[in-house]
């Protein structure tokens, strides 16, 4: 189930998800202007694949990924120690209301996708999908 669907199976609204692309936008670009002077930071490359919004906008949850997957920890903690000048440089960027909280989560998407791709290419799977079949 995609992450911006509900357990009921309702989708997000258009406008959560439009916001959620603005502060992303923002944060991608904050961060890979080097805006944010920390030495963490500054020595890894960071994505910024999704954002989802509260259905208040109060509140959004960025996730991130460094580059090759390395110090997860580090990245997600010096994150959190700037989350305050993030949320003011992207209220300055995105106009709305309010500000929105920014929360930092790391993305597992890619993960996930690798342990599939390994799965896939076992030979038990090989085997399923070449046609053979054991009698």
């Amino acid at each position: 189930m995609p992450r911006n669907e509900k357990k009921t199976g309702q989708s997000a609204s258009p406008r959560k998800l439009r916001v959620g692309e603005l502060v992303r936008h923002a944060v991608a670009e904050i961060l890979s202007q080097g805006g944010v002077h920390d030495p963490v930071l500054e020595t890894h490359l960071i994505t910024v694949p999704e954002v989802r919004m509260s259905p208040d906008l109060k509140l959004a949850t960025v996730y991130v990924m460094p580059l090759g997957g390395k110090d997860e920890k580090p990245v997600l903690a010096a994150l959190e120690q700037h989350k305050r000048f993030l949320r003011g440089e992207v209220a300055r960027r995105v106009n709305l209301k309010y500000a929105p909280d920014l929360r930092f989560r790391i993305d597992e998407r890619f993960a996930e996708a690798e342990r599939i791709e390994k799965l896939l290419r076992t030979p038990a799977v090989q085997k399923d999908l070449s046609g053979e079949e054991e009698t």
